[in-house]
């Protein structure tokens, strides 16, 4: 279970450049609602850069809308998906590719440029935006090769 308010967010941009990322996890665990002592299930998305874990939360508050309740560093987590290091680029992108605004932490494998993974909000100014956490194993250029 995951209380978020024994967190501090993670600011994006903190985490914007190079990095070594060697693992990430997928799950769908309980999460603290914003208001009150209940819990809900929402995604989450964990990944290690440089030895530390964040973890990315979807808001289980947000009813049929969906986004990011925050990014916070995981200071007891046991990372399950381990792979040898890959160097990894980190910028943030805050346009939706239809229109509109989004923030999106992007990591690219500074090989071949790919996006390898991409956690936040898409579409954050819409009254539809939802939680992106997106893990993409084929384009790292190991995988590729």
């Amino acid at each position: 279970m995951i209380d978020h308010e024994k967190f501090e967010d993670v600011p994006f941009d903190s985490l914007a450049g190079e990095h070594e990322l060697d693992a990430v996890d997928e799950s769908t665990e309980q999460v603290k609602r914003w208001y009150g002592d209940q819990f809900e299930d929402a995604n989450c998305i964990r990944f290690r850069l440089d030895g530390k874990v964040y973890t990315g939360i979807e808001d289980p508050s947000d009813g049929y809308r969906s986004s990011m309740q925050k990014l916070f560093v995981s200071t007891d987590h046991e990372m399950k998906n381990v792979f040898p290091p890959v160097k990894v680029l980190a910028s943030i992108r805050t346009k939706y590719e239809h229109g509109g605004s989004s923030n999106v932490l992007e990591l690219r494998d500074a090989k071949n440029g790919r996006v390898i993974l991409a956690v936040g909000t898409e579409n954050d100014d819409d009254y539809y935006p939802w939680f992106l956490a997106s893990w993409m194993p084929g384009e790292m250029a190991v995988n590729r090769e």
